[in-house]
């Protein structure tokens, strides 16, 4: 008989996230495991107890979460517990702080359906972000220019530096300064694709700027709060074309970002040696769009 299905929840913050728990039962998890204000140096004993209380043949039926709105904390605590399983005794892990990785790669597979990546040149507004950084990479993997818009260019830079440090080619990465509006407007009208993912309330973009982008062909704002993060983009926007541009707001993304995020969590459970990141959770992303999945 199949051993149920466990989920241990690592959250950075004081209290472990209700919504990761909620999808998580969703995506079909027997039993859910929350631990919060998880550190680094907690992660070998607790994923010890993972490790060690079923045989080999039986782990894949325990996963690992790692969740909380600090990214940089989240993606610690992954590479600690990563560092800590040894064959046999491996369990899989999905790294999804603050949902950076699901939402980045839901964000890219929309702007897929209406304009090939490899060969396109996508801006990036507030890039140095973790949203932002994640869809720098897939952009760059899926062999697009990129330009990588921040308010600092040395932010934009170090953004860069840690992106090739990641494996990304470097050749399909620029920097770019959004404190120079001209400069700004200039580059985004040689752009097929804009990505907008800044802070709550944040206006990146303003309608003016974004109509005069003519060769603009996809444009997605992922903030949730008002004011949108580009002017003219409804929250609820889903493909809406609007001349030769389709439009995503952060709402219309989500409902992939979802199905996506529930995917994920159970295909964990399909073996005990996955490590689910931006990448692999973009291929899960796919194979749903392609009915794979």
């Amino acid at each position: 008989m199949s051993k149920p299905k466990i989920l241990i929840q690592f959250d950075t913050d004081p209290k472990a996230s209700v919504f990761d728990a909620v999808v998580a039962v969703d995506a079909g998890v027997d039993h859910l495991l929350q631990y919060s204000g998880v550190r680094p140096e907690e992660i070998r004993d607790l994923v010890h107890g993972a490790m060690y209380t079923r045989g080999p043949a039986d782990l894949k039926n325990t996963a690992i979460f790692v969740g909380g709105s600090n990214v940089s904390q989240g993606e610690a605590i992954a590479a600690a517990a990563k560092a800590t399983l040894f064959d046999p005794f491996r369990v899989s892990i999905m790294l999804d702080s603050n949902g950076a990785n699901s939402t980045a790669a839901a964000a890219v597979l929309c702007a897929a359906k209406h304009h090939p990546l490899e060969g396109a040149t996508a801006m990036v507004l507030a890039a140095t972000g973790a949203v932002g950084q994640r869809v720098c990479q897939i952009l760059a993997n899926a062999k697009c220019n990129v330009m990588v818009v921040s308010r600092s260019l040395d932010r934009s830079t170090d953004c860069i530096q840690k992106l090739v440090a990641n494996g990304v080619s470097a050749d399909r990465l620029h920097a770019l300064t959004s404190s120079s509006p001209s400069e700004l407007e200039s580059q985004l009208q040689r752009c097929q694709l804009v990505f907008a993912c800044g802070a709550a309330g944040a206006r990146l973009l303003n309608a003016s700027q974004l109509e005069q982008a003519s060769s603009l062909r996809v444009a997605i704002d992922l903030n949730a709060v008002p004011p949108s993060g580009i002017e003219g983009i409804d929250l609820m926007d889903k493909g809406t074309q609007r001349g030769n541009r389709f439009d995503y707001g952060a709402l219309g993304v989500g409902g992939l970002k979802m199905k996506i995020h529930k995917a994920s969590i159970a295909a964990l459970f399909q073996s005990n040696t996955q490590f689910l990141d931006c990448q692999e959770m973009l291929a899960i992303g796919d194979q749903i769009l392609n009915g794979t999945k």
